[in-house]
């Protein structure tokens, strides 16, 4: 057993606050500290006081450390990922990050086909990823307001706030509200809209992409042999989808009526008999019964 205690005391001593790293949630736990031994007992814990990136002062917050140094390399370059992967920059990894040395999300739409080339040593990714992310300028604010890694904001708070706000402009404690923000995120995201967006240099429009509401479908038609009300079954398709039905050209199980103007019973119809599926002998009979068309 005293052996056992001296070995663990001699891996708990090589030990070094050099080795503490920032995950990815940009945290030092305390128990990765340098250990001070007198003897043969632990006289006690060292936690490190900077940052080892930055060097700036550490802070303690739920028995964890903090970097507060907004300007912290490993902290920019976490968030500048973070931003690249949710806008989906194919190409802007952790290592592209560092060779352009980009310190903060604006730095990235100032690049140009040859600095990147420059820096990446390579024409032809360079190439992509400047395609990569001239088109990332196309995203919504749906997508852009979880990648700007405000906190507590994600991708649910983004749809909810995109349901009753067009833009950024719309974006209130009253909006908010109505789309059922909590209070922690409300004030997470006006904290923001107030204090970061007056100094935001990103080249997008900072305008949410509205739910597109789906027609109510009256049923769905599958028409067999000539049609007789219509030259072309083109034609006759395209009234029915603009009252609102489907058109198949099988009889599935969604199909909720056949059109048989020819007469001829088909395989079609009398699968559609079997099923339990209305027969139609004039089209404009079903168009006209629900939507008054004579």
């Amino acid at each position: 057993m005293a052996r056992l205690y001296l070995a663990l005391l001699d891996v708990l001593t090589s030990l070094t606050s050099e080795k503490i790293v920032l995950d990815k949630n940009l945290k030092i736990s305390y128990n990765m500290c340098s250990i001070s031994m007198k003897g043969s007992h632990m006289r006690e814990i060292v936690p490190p006081t900077e940052c080892p990136s930055c060097e700036a002062p550490l802070e303690w917050s739920n028995d964890l450390l903090y970097c507060r140094n907004s300007e912290c390399f490993s902290q920019s370059s976490k968030k500048i990922e973070h931003f690249a992967k949710t806008l989906k920059i194919k190409g802007l990894g952790p290592a592209s990050i560092q060779k352009l040395e980009l310190s903060d999300f604006a730095d990235i739409y100032t690049l140009t086909k040859m600095m990147i080339a420059e820096a990446l040593d390579s024409e032809k990714v360079a190439e992509k990823l400047f395609f990569e992310i001239r088109n990332s300028t196309n995203a919504s604010l749906n997508l852009l307001l979880p990648a700007l890694g405000i906190p507590l904001v994600g991708k649910t708070a983004s749809a909810k706030l995109s349901s009753v706000c067009k833009s950024i402009h719309d974006v209130n404690y009253e909006s908010c509200k109505e789309a059922g923000l909590g209070p922690k995120v409300t004030q997470s995201v006006i904290n923001w809209v107030e204090n970061e967006y007056p100094f935001c240099e990103l080249p997008h429009s900072f305008e949410f992409d509205q739910p597109v509401e789906q027609p109510s479908v009256q049923g769905v038609v599958c028409i067999s042999g000539r049609l007789k009300s219509f030259k072309t079954k083109a034609e006759a398709t395209e009234a029915l989808n603009e009252r609102g039905y489907l058109v198949k050209s099988s009889v599935t199980m969604d199909v909720t009526h056949l059109v048989n103007e020819s007469g001829i019973e088909s395989a079609k119809t009398q699968k559609a008999r079997d099923s339990g599926i209305i027969v139609v002998t004039h089209l404009k009979d079903l168009i006209g019964e629900l939507h008054g068309i004579a």
